[in-house]
């Protein structure tokens, strides 16, 4: 009986999680629950599964670390949206435990000081989006000695086939309206500008230790390939379900075994499979992405960042949603070179950068 700590316990992948918990409840027990602002959820939870649980807008860090504590849990999944997400992953992996990481902005804004606490605390991290799911499998199988490239899949959002001119009057409604999978707004919305892409660039590269420009995307409308990895000898494999994000958190929880699960297997009759090159020109955050992977330094911190603060303006229909790649882009024209060499430093350039950021917004959309 593995024992699971749900961290957004009421989001797309805490809810999931909680659904694999009760569907197969010789395996799993629910050690407990947290979430950003729902007490009411918690408090059900609790209730159902017995266990212990926190509200991180009233109970704050400290709730996470005494829940953490407390909850002899032999895995955590993180499913916390944004940056608030990093220090429950820092606290989960202080205490020894294995991480099922859903959150990018522990990757994406600190991974050179998360993977040496990870080591130092002999706990593992095991990715749990669908892309690096699908690598981190491959990898297992395959061995990354014998790898020349990560190919990781995008759906291409609502607005694959918009031209430059469409995408200029789209709204939030549009955006949200994600054509093969459910999610949250703000990574619904990063789906949209190919953002989420960008940011998963920026993950594939440090997980698994490949330069940037060895991570490529391509465009599958589909959601079946969930990634692909090229071997030296030029051969391609890929991973294939169908868009479910339980299977790759099933994957995460039972690892490092392979266990028979309630979820129906693939089955390759009657689909269509179709591949594209991502439109950089058009969507540009994705190139935003591989530039700042390059230059390291703060520049992920920035993108994630200024980003976030972005998509808020557009959710708040203060910006176009072809003016969050020109905040963006307007921020990271700052100084963003220093790393960072501790998780204090990480908060303060990200609240450095959240502050250019608005001033990038009041400039580009002045204030609207």
């Amino acid at each position: 009986m593995k024992r699971i700590l749900v961290l957004g316990c009421t989001g797309s992948i805490g809810s999931q999680t909680i659904d694999i918990a009760r569907n197969l409840k010789d395996q799993f027990q629910i050690a407990g629950v947290a979430c950003g602002k729902n007490r009411d959820a918690v408090t059900k939870l609790c209730a159902e599964f017995n266990c212990e649980g926190t509200v991180f807008a009233e109970d704050g860090i400290d709730g996470i670390r005494k829940l953490v504590e407390n909850s002899n849990a032999d895995i955590a999944v993180n499913g916390i949206a944004g940056a608030s997400g990093l220090e429950p992953s820092m606290i989960v992996l202080e205490n020894g435990m294995n991480l099922a990481l859903a959150n990018k902005e522990t990757v994406v804004m600190a991974w050179p000081i998360v993977k040496d606490f990870a080591r130092q605390h002999n706990a593992n991290i095991i990715p749990v989006d669908s892309e690096h799911s699908a690598i981190f499998n491959l990898v297992q199988k395959i061995g990354s000695e014998n790898l020349s490239e990560l190919i990781i899949t995008a759906s291409g959002g609502p607005f694959r086939t918009f031209t430059k001119d469409q995408l200029e009057n789209v709204t939030v409604e549009q955006a949200l309206n994600h054509p093969t999978w459910s999610m949250g707004p703000k990574i619904t919305i990063d789906s949209a500008s190919l953002a989420n892409k960008g940011l998963e660039v920026i993950e594939a590269s440090r997980l698994f230790d490949f330069s940037p420009d060895k991570v490529k995307v391509v465009v599958h409308p589909q959601s079946l390939v969930h990634s692909l990895v090229r071997t030296k000898d030029g051969m391609m494999y890929a991973q294939i379900s169908d868009p479910d994000m339980r299977h790759p958190i099933y994957g995460a929880l039972v690892w490092p075994e392979y266990k028979e699960t309630y979820l129906n297997p693939f089955d390759l009759f009657d689909h269509e499979m179709t591949f594209f090159a991502p439109r950089m020109d058009d969507f540009p955050m994705l190139s935003l992405a591989y530039k700042c992977s390059q230059l390291n330094g703060s520049y992920t911190i920035a993108f994630n960042a200024a980003n976030e603060i972005a998509v808020q303006a557009f959710i708040d229909k203060k910006c176009r949603f072809t003016e969050i790649p020109e905040i963006v882009s307007n921020t990271l024209q700052k100084d963003w070179s220093k790393t960072p060499d501790c998780i204090d430093m990480v908060y303060e350039t990200d609240a450095l950068v959240r502050i250019e950021a608005e001033k990038s917004l009041n400039i580009i959309c002045g204030g609207k």
